[in-house]
């Protein structure tokens, strides 16, 4: 897929107004309503002008999400966490890759050892 799971898209399916709010819960993972709460707190709390230039701006610059941009709600929730923190995101995998590893080379031990019961077994298949 050519679309970057990485970068800020508005989020149309979920908007509305323009989708900026929706785009900015999905592009961080947090509840929708707090992020559109949030914006109305901070836009009565006297930054009136600049919070819906900021709004018009983010708008007008962003692209729409690409329809079937995640695959599960799995897959949204490892971007998510991309966003967020890449280098723990990166602990992770370089983690679950070190434990396939680790299983792999025990697997391969097993088989190329000098292992009588399962000679014995190969033996008897013959």
């Amino acid at each position: 897929m050519s679309a970057s799971r990485t970068r800020f898209y508005l989020d149309k399916q979920n908007k509305k107004w323009l989708g900026v709010c929706s785009g900015i819960a999905d592009y961080m993972g947090w509840d929708v309503t707090l992020v559109r709460i949030g914006l109305v707190v901070i836009t009565l709390a006297g930054a009136f002008p600049w919070t819906l230039v900021a709004y018009w701006a983010a708008a007008w610059a962003a692209k729409p999400k690409p329809y079937g941009l995640y695959s599960d709600k799995e897959e949204e929730q490892f971007w998510q966490g991309v966003r967020r923190s890449p280098a723990r995101t990166t602990r992770e995998v370089r983690g679950k890759l070190r434990d396939i590893d680790r299983r792999l080379a025990d697997v391969e031990l097993y088989y190329t050892s000098r292992n009588r019961t399962l000679a014995d077994e190969i033996d008897s298949l013959r």
